[in-house]
């Protein structure tokens, strides 16, 4: 019964490519991805993210990726015009914390709620603090300094042995 079944299958594939069906289809004579490259158990997943252009931080359990948010509050504020606004992203992400907290799955990571009042004061001294450029060169004092702790210790080392 499966070599009739095959049989027919394999007589319209046949049949298809006389009445030339494969030959305007959009990958023909490129090489196959990832042929040649070891196995990889998670690659349907690693290639979903890479074509809709999505953050790998999506596949992290819900807890770490508050975790993180939590830590990425200073650069994400620093842009926002107002305070208010600094307080409404600040609530909106507590609001998150909270509704995990009530019913937390995956990993146990400790997630507390962001203080508002001190993300605003980080904020405020951020924006009241102005934009000061390093110089490209360290001054020759600091260089030398540095050259004589290093010159200090490897002698006293060397006076050991």
């Amino acid at each position: 019964m499966t070599e009739a079944w095959e049989a027919a299958v394999e007589a319209q594939i046949q049949g298809a490519v006389q009445r030339g069906e494969f030959d305007d289809l959009p990958g023909m004579g490129k090489p196959i991805p990832g042929r040649g490259a070891p196995y990889d158990e998670s690659w349907w997943i690693k290639s979903f993210l890479e074509r809709e252009a999505l953050p790998s931080d999506l596949l992290l359990p819900t807890s770490l990726q508050l975790r993180r948010r939590v830590e990425q509050v200073p650069d994400e504020v620093r842009g926002l015009p107002t305070e208010q606004s600094v307080r409404d992203f600040v609530g909106q992400l507590n609001a998150q914390i909270v509704a995990w907290l009530r019913n937390p799955d995956g990993p146990r990571v400790a997630v507390r709620p962001v203080n508002a009042d001190e993300v605003v004061r980080r904020w405020r001294a951020e924006r009241a603090r102005p934009e000061v450029t390093t110089p490209a060169v360290e001054p020759v004092t600091a260089v030398l300094s540095s050259r004589r702790t290093r010159r200090s210790w490897w002698l006293r080392w060397r006076r050991r042995g």
